[in-house]
């Protein structure tokens, strides 16, 4: 009975871990370790854009200084800043990096995704499709 008040007690007094927003494969944290360290940045920041056959497209800069906003993710020693808008879209996306004979990018498992085009330019959410829909 001590030990059921106990673990009560911790649960209350430790809060749940929150998990990342995004987390990224090998494969992407070295390929961009290697791109930060060429241009000399401390971030990579991952945005979303209105554009393509499916309404989102994801966005990569490099930027010096985290915004007010921002989300921060550090995962296998990269910074990765989300920027506030593209947050609700990219929650639990897995982040990899392909290179071989056709193609050399980085790609997005989503599991927020609820469409993509065939060329896979762009994507659409649940949240995504409600907003567009809320707009016509």
């Amino acid at each position: 009975m001590a030990s059921k008040a106990l673990r009560v007690v911790v649960e209350k007094a430790v809060p749940a871990a929150r998990r990342q927003a995004l987390t990224l494969t090998d494969a992407a944290a070295d390929r961009i370790r290697h791109l930060l360290q060429m241009r000399q940045r401390s971030f990579l920041r991952l945005g979303v854009k209105a554009r393509g056959c499916n309404g989102l497209s994801y966005t990569l800069n490099y930027a010096d200084e985290k915004g007010k906003f921002d989300e921060l993710v550090e995962d296998r020693g990269v910074k990765i800043l989300i920027e506030p808008k593209a947050l609700m879209h990219v929650i639990g996306t897995k982040m990899d990096f392909v290179d071989d004979k056709l193609r050399s990018e980085f790609i997005f498992i989503n599991p927020n995704s609820k469409g993509q085009c065939g060329c896979g330019e762009s994507f659409m959410t649940s949240s995504a499709r409600g907003s567009k829909q809320d707009s016509s």
